[in-house]
């Protein structure tokens, strides 16, 4: 009984994590403090650096020491970083910040999949995985949009409070990811504890495993498209006119809307066929870039609401397809290793983009993220597409 109750405690942990008060206006929060686009970019770019440095290790941690145990020390980590945003300023402790939530990331992500995984095959409910993993992505974007409400109330007051606020809320995550209980699925087959270990995972998932590596690549250049999204947001608001009480209203919005389609992403993946269904989203994600770098406009929003509901329902399938190529002793490094890919090609892509955007035009930005998505999106959806 105490292992069924470890989902609805990834449901509650998800909620706390992804609670992001500050969000809606972490931009501004940062511009406040006299860094410019480039410079918030670099930032950027260093979370899913250090992220993207520490994911594989963090995975094989997992696999080796514990989820639970990961997950704590990331949860620990996260709230140390927002800490410092809440009694420091400057460029260097805000890099040092990024830094400790890139490793607390690192930390939960693949662990907290894994250990959801694990625990629905020893209670003998993995084919629901997709459903539960859609459930959990939607509850985080339910929960962004809540924040993404409060903030707005918040803002009017001080665009600090929202930072204070969400340093408060992250320390609740801590004593969450205390009560988790490990499988026995995953404690009888811990990995062997080696160095050795995680470069033989490795190679597997890049090398061995065909169809790994291309779903892999295929996930970061979604990522990229995303994460670009989730950051260009903000900026896009301010070129608009957007005022900022409005900022977390649109900022619930998009959230709900991604929630309401990782939802349905379970029905989604039922009724097409993954494969095929990849190759048009790679080419109407694509679209939607261009799109949007020819509307910076008020109905550009509603371009980006497409980029939303593609978030919601490609990010549930992705991770239940990664899964089904998988075991269950090397689960959490796998899961790591696709979520390093999508950091490390954000942190390479980041500065750019964001120069591109401060130098020439938004529009420059997202026609570079098209052309890059496209590219690799298209390729990999192709080669799964042979394999099958």
């Amino acid at each position: 009984m105490q292992l069924k109750h470890n989902i609805l405690k990834m449901y509650l942990l998800k909620g706390v994590l992804w609670f992001m008060v500050s969000m809606p206006i972490i931009v501004l929060f940062f511009q406040s403090h006299g860094l410019s686009l480039t410079e918030i970019m670099l930032l950027q770019s260093a979370y899913s650096l250090s992220l993207a440095l520490f994911e594989i290790p963090s995975g094989y941690i997992a696999d080796s020491f514990g989820r639970k145990n990961s997950i704590v020390i990331g949860t620990i980590l996260t709230f140390i970083g927002y800490l410092i945003f809440s009694f420091y300023y400057g460029f260097y402790n805000f890099i040092m910040a990024e830094i400790l939530l890139g490793l607390g990331g690192s930390l939960i992500s693949g662990a907290d999949s894994a250990l959801i995984y694990d625990t629905l095959l020893e209670t003998k409910e993995k084919n629901s995985y997709t459903k539960i993993e859609g459930k959990n992505y939607a509850i985080g974007n339910f929960s962004e949009a809540l924040a993404g409400i409060l903030c707005g109330f918040l803002v009017v007051s001080s665009i600090y409070l929202p930072i204070y606020i969400q340093t408060g809320i992250i320390f609740l995550s801590i004593p969450i990811g205390i009560t988790l209980v490990e499988p026995r699925i995953y404690t009888n087959n811990r990995l062997e504890t080696s160095y050795k270990s995680m470069i033989k995972i490795s190679y597997y998932t890049f090398i061995k495993n065909k169809k790994l590596r291309w779903l892999i690549i295929y996930s970061s250049a979604m990522g990229v498209a995303t994460l670009t999204m989730a950051w260009f947001t903000q900026p896009f608001f301010k070129e608009i006119n957007v005022p900022l009480k409005y900022f977390g209203i649109l900022w619930a919005g998009l959230n709900i809307l991604a929630g309401l389609a990782s939802i349905q992403a379970h029905k989604f993946d039922k009724k097409y066929s993954t494969n095929k269904s990849m190759i048009n989203i790679s080419i109407f994600m694509s679209i939607i870039f261009i799109s949007l770098a020819l509307n910076i406009n008020i109905y550009g929003f509603l371009i980006i609401m497409l980029v939303y509901v593609l978030r919601g329902v490609i990010t549930p399938i992705l991770r239940n397809l990664i899964n089904l190529n998988t075991t269950s002793e090397k689960r959490a490094t796998v899961l790591s290793i696709r979520s390093f890919t999508i950091r490390f090609s954000f942190a390479i892509l980041a500065p750019i983009i964001g120069f591109l955007a401060e130098n020439y035009s938004l529009s420059s930005s997202f026609y570079f993220v098209a052309f890059f998505v496209g590219l690799f999106s298209i390729f990999s959806s192709y080669k799964l597409l042979k394999l099958d």
